[in-house]
């Protein structure tokens, strides 16, 4: 059985990549799906050209929309780290994922729930990470998801079902990218309980 490409953040495998220079490792993802899944790894903010430690970032309401800056000297990363994603989304639709698992409640890669700002510090709302943002912009049928959720077996079932009809609708039709994957659900549901 060809194993799923999916994108994932990298600091979710172990990679010292956070604003601190540590990392995430999530051993149920990698425990659990690891076996299924060819990960993508991305880091937007070190792919981007931030080093390793870095100031901590929060999203900020403003004017022009919502802006990635540092929390303390209030830097705006927002076009930087924008015009990366632009150039990484496309290297991405090249590699045929089925599927992404971003970490949860950060502000470059968050699904929902990330807390946005004034510009004073306080918390008025929440969202999405600028960076997935983007991506489920470019590419809103792909299936997405946090870490934390998918450590709930029921929940990890149901993104895998949905990360596979989504690769099989679209290698039906000839219409993601990869040279088709040929997978049974039962198989891959049975090994993540």
């Amino acid at each position: 059985m060809e194993k799923i490409r999916m994108g994932i953040s990298s600091c979710l495998l172990g990679e010292k990549v956070r604003y601190d220079g540590g990392h995430k490792l999530d051993h149920c993802l990698k425990d659990a799906l690891g076996k299924s899944v060819e990960w993508v790894c991305v880091c937007p903010e070190v792919e981007s050209g931030l080093p390793v430690p870095r100031e901590e970032m929060r999203l900020e309401e403003s004017p022009e929309g919502l802006r990635l800056v540092t929390a303390h000297s209030g830097v705006d990363l927002t076009d930087m780290v924008r015009e990366w994603a632009g150039k990484k989304l496309i290297d991405l639709a090249a590699k045929g994922l089925g599927g992404f698992v971003f970490k949860g409640g950060s502000p470059s890669c968050g699904v929902r729930g990330v807390k946005i700002f004034t510009v004073s510090g306080i918390p008025v709302r929440s969202g999405s990470g600028i960076f997935t943002a983007a991506f489920m912009e470019k590419f809103p049928l792909i299936p997405v998801e946090e870490e934390g959720r998918l450590r709930d077996p029921y929940l990890r079932i149901s993104f895998m079902k949905r990360v596979l009809a989504f690769i099989r609708r679209w290698d039906s039709i000839g219409k993601r990218g990869s040279t088709g994957l040929f997978c049974n659900p039962r198989q891959i549901c049975a090994k993540l309980r």
